[in-house]
């Protein structure tokens, strides 16, 4: 019997979210993503104050990082390689996936095993962790693969697509260069240089520019709310580390914003 995603979609996911089909399926998932973020910045605070059981259960942090975002890569190459592809066909659509999955393929095959350092990650962020991912996974894939088609003689020549698309490569330049820097920054020693001289978390704010050129690109519903999502959590996560190294360093530099330049 062949592999099929949608047969899979309709037993399992349908009834969880009521939907009757793949529109409302998308609707009603792209309602619930705003849930899955409250619930990481509410999970964020309690850990911090908790000495549960379930903060003190931890996995090897580069497995951790690894398993727990490969489902947001997996599922939509799982969605292209054995879906339907009602609306996969067109160049746009592919360039527009291309992008979601560019991102992921580097953050869970590439930074994890880079990284000579990992904090071991505490067991219930792990697991919100993964389900985010799987979830935006299935949503990104289904919206490109199934659902929306974008007519390539109109879309490649529409200004939001080229810009975004090139405000996307910048983003994923910027993050894959601070990443770099901080790997061989010396224990105890400010960052410096390119974007450091501005913001405390230039690796961040490639994140945040890419998310938005794979919005402004697409224009789709879930990419724009992952955008929102992704600047909101790694913006707050930028501000707690900007306070750190302003508490650790006495010489660091008054100027520097944390996440975006000149502004915040």
């Amino acid at each position: 019997m062949k592999f099929s995603p949608e047969v899979l979609n309709r037993a399992y996911i349908y009834p969880l979210f009521m939907a009757k089909n793949e529109s409302e399926l998308i609707t009603a998932m792209c309602w619930g993503f705003p849930v899955l973020v409250l619930a990481s910045l509410l999970l964020k605070d309690s850990e911090n104050r908790s000495s549960s059981i379930s903060s003190r259960l931890r996995l090897p942090g580069t497995l951790a990082s690894f398993l727990q975002e490969v489902p947001a890569f997996l599922l939509p190459v799982l969605l292209v390689a054995y879906g339907r592809q009602r609306s996969y066909k067109g160049v746009v659509n592919q360039l527009c996936l291309g992008m979601f999955v560019m991102h992921f393929f580097q953050r869970c095959f590439i930074s994890p095993f880079l990284m000579t350092k990992h904090r071991p990650v505490p067991l219930l962020p792990f697991l919100l962790a993964f389900l985010t991912h799987a979830y935006i996974g299935l949503l990104h894939g289904l919206y490109f693969v199934n659902h929306y088609h974008y007519k390539d003689e109109v879309w490649l020549f529409k200004p939001n697509f080229c810009i975004g698309f090139l405000i996307f490569l910048y983003g994923m330049k910027t993050n894959i260069g601070a990443d770099s820097a901080l790997r061989k920054v010396q224990r105890g020693r400010v960052p410096t240089g390119g974007w450091f001289e501005k913001i405390s978390c230039p690796h961040y704010f490639g994140e945040i520019l890419e998310m938005w050129g794979y919005a402004l690109a697409s224009l789709a519903p879930p990419a724009l709310l992952l955008a929102l999502g992704t600047t909101l959590l790694l913006g707050l996560r930028a501000l707690h580390l900007h306070q750190w190294y302003l508490k650790k360093f006495e010489d660091y530099p008054k100027t520097r914003k944390a996440v975006i330049p000149f502004l915040l």
